[in-house]
C-alpha cells in the first residue's frame, strides 16, 4: 500500500523497517520471538522498531529494570545479536517500552536520538497510560516513532483522542527543525490505542471474525469513525484491517474472551467485545504551503523534490500464534524508499598491525566532518555479534585534552591488559556522548590468540599441526 510519492530524480536506497505493537498484559515473554520478527523474511530487514504496553512495573520490578535491562528486552537483543542487529536506543515509561534495532552497517547514519515520554493514566502520576517516542535522523531523514498506550473502555473514544493531541502537544524535543512530533518528514504511531467496534453485538461480531469478513466491522471501527471528522488523523495512513481483531484472548489460545469478568463487587460482568484496540499507523509530513510572504515561506517544498521519501507498508497482520498475553501482537513491514542526504561517516577508524593480548595494541581515527565532539567521547573494542553500545569488550577515552581537529589522525593504544586472551573477529567503535550513539566502526578484523592463553590452557597448543 503505498502511502505518498513526493517524485523521483535521483537513484533511490530501498531500506526495510518491522514494525511490532504488543500489549504484552505484564508476562513474562514468550521462549522464540524468531517468528514475531520473521527473521527469516527476504530481502533482510534494516531496522526493527519494537512497542509494548503493560510490561511489568511494579515498582520493585521497574526499579530493577532500571539498574539492567529487562526481560523482554534481553530476548529481543540476545535474537537479534547474533543476526547482526545492533540495540541503538530505548525508552521505558513504566509500561511502555519502545526499543530500536538496526543493522551495524546504518549506525553510523542514525544521528541526533532523542526520546521523551508523556504521562496521562492516573492523573499522570505513574504513567500506566501514555506516550514514549524516540526520533532520530536516518540518512538526513528526520523520523519520529510514537508508541501510545491510551485510555481503555468502548465510551472512551473521545478521551483517547485527547489524550492523543495532548501527547503530541507535549512531546518537545531539542532540535530546531524538529522541536515536536509532526515537525519529522515521516512518523510511525502505533501501540495500544484501545479503540473498539461500536454497535455490533457480540453474536454479530464473532461471526463476522469467524467467517473472515471483517470489512463488515471496519465502518464500525472507532478510529476510523473519527478519522472522518478528526483532521488530525486524517494526516495519518493505515494498512487495510486484514486481520482478526487482536483483543481480548484468553491467554495462550486463540479463543475470544470466554471468562466470566467480575467486578470490585462480585458482580458479574460482560465479556470483552473483540476489537483492534492495536494499531500501526504513518505520517508523511506535507507539503509546505507556499505563501505570498517571503518572511513566511520554509525550504520544504525543496527539501521533498530533491530528497523525496516513499512510504510502501508490505504487510500488516497479528500473530496469532502467541499466547502469553490477552492481546495478540501486531506486525507491520515497511519500505522505505528514499534519496540519502547524508552518505559519509563523520569518523573513521583504522586499526595498525596484528592485535593480540601480548602487546599494546594501536589505532587511529579521524573526524572527517563537524559534529559535536567531545572529550567524554569514548572507542569501543566489540566483538561480532555484541548488543548495543554498552556490550564492548574494552573501551578507551578518545584524545583526552581537547577535541581533535578536523581532519587531524590521532593516534591512541589500547593497552594489552584491556585486550581478550582468546581469538575472535572484532571491530571498533566511536560512541558520541553527546549524540548517544556508534558514529562509525573500523573494519572487521582479527585479535590472535595471546601466548597467555596458550599458557594457561585456555585454548589447546598446537605442535607441527598436532594439538598437545
Amino acid at each position: 500500500m503505498s502511502a505518498q510519492n513526493v517524485g523521483s530524480r535521483a537513484a533511490h536506497s530501498a531500506l526495510r523497517l518491522h514494525m511490532v505493537t504488543w500489549n504484552v498484559g505484564t508476562a513474562e515473554p514468550p521462549a522464540d520471538v524468531r517468528s514475531l520478527l520473521q527473521l527469516d523474511s527476504q530481502p533482510a530487514t534494516d531496522l526493527f522498531v519494537i512497542g509494548l504496553q503493560e510490561v511489568n512495573a511494579t515498582p520493585v520490578r521497574y526499579i530493577s529494570d532500571l539498574i539492567s535491562e529487562d526481560s523482554w528486552s534481553h530476548l529481543l537483543m540476545d535474537t537479534l545479536a547474533p543476526m547482526g542487529y545492533i540495540k541503538v536506543t530505548s525508552v521505558r515509561m513504566q509500561g511502555l517500552l519502545l526499543i530500536l534495532f538496526a543493522k551495524q552497517v546504518h549506525l553510523p547514519f542514525i544521528r541526533d536520538i532523542q526520546s521523551t515520554y508523556t504521562r496521562t493514566g492516573l492523573f499522570g502520576y505513574w504513567g500506566n497510560k501514555g506516550g514514549v517516542s524516540v526520533r532520530f535522523s536516518f540518512y538526513g531523514h528526520m523520523l519520529c516513532f510514537l508508541n501510545c498506550h491510551l485510555a481503555a473502555h468502548m465510551n472512551y473514544a473521545l478521551q483517547r483522542m485527547d489524550e492523543f493531541e495532548y501527547i503530541l502537544d507535549t512531546q518537545d524535543f531539542d532540535m530546531y527543525n524538529t522541536p515536536q512530533v509532526l515537525d519529522h518528514k515521516v512518523v510511525f504511531w502505533f501501540g495500544d490505542l484501545n479503540f473498539r467496534i461500536a454497535d455490533h453485538g457480540m453474536h454479530f461480531l464473532r461471526s463476522s471474525i469467524n467467517n473472515g469478513r471483517f470489512n463488515l466491522l471496519w465502518d464500525r471501527d472507532q478510529l476510523t469513525m473519527m478519522k472522518k471528522k478528526e483532521p488530525i488523523l486524517q494526516e495519518f495512513e493505515e494498512g487495510p484491517l486484514c486481520f482478526k481483531p487482536t483483543y481480548k484472548f484468553d491467554r495462550f489460545s486463540e479463543t475470544y474472551d470466554t471468562r466470566t469478568q467480575r467486578t470490585w463487587f462480585g458482580f458479574i460482568g460482560k465479556k470483552r467485545k473483540p476489537a483492534w484496540t492495536d494499531r500501526i499507523l504513518w505520517r508523511i509530513k506535507p507539503k509546505a504551503i507556499e505563501t505570498e510572504d517571503e518572511n513566511m515561506s520554509t525550504t520544504s517544498s525543496t527539501d521533498d523534490d530533491e530528497y523525496p521519501i516513499k512510504v510502501t507498508q508490505d504487510m500488516y497482520t497479528c500473530d496469532v500464534s502467541y499466547g502469553v498475553s490477552d492481546h495478540k501482537p501486531v506486525i507491520a513491514t515497511f519500505n522505505l524508499e528514499m534519496r540519502k542526504k547524508v552518505e559519509t561517516p563523520l569518523v573513521t577508524l583504522t586499526v595498525k598491525g596484528h592485535w593480540s593480548a601480548d602487546e599494546d595494541a594501536t589505532f587511529t581515527y579521524t573526524i572527517l566532518e563537524n559534529f559535536e565532539s567531545s572529550t567524554w567521547d569514548w572507542i569501543g573494542l566489540y566483538k561480532i555479534g555484541f548488543k548495543s553500545a554498552s556490550d564492548y569488550s574494552a573501551f578507551t577515552w578518545v584524545k583526552d585534552d581537547e577535541v581533535a581537529a578536523n581532519g587531524e589522525v590521532v593516534t591512541v593504544q589500547m593497552s594489552k591488559n584491556e585486550l581478550p586472551l582468546l581469538a575472535g573477529d572484532y571491530v571498533l567503535g566511536y560512541y558520541s556522548t553527546n549524540m548517544q550513539t556508534l558514529l562509525a566502526f573500523s573494519p572487521t578484523f582479527q585479535i590472535l590468540e595471546s601466548q597467555q592463553a596458550v599458557m594457561e590452557r585456555l585454548v589447546p597448543e598446537n605442535i607441527n599441526g598436532h594439538e598437545k
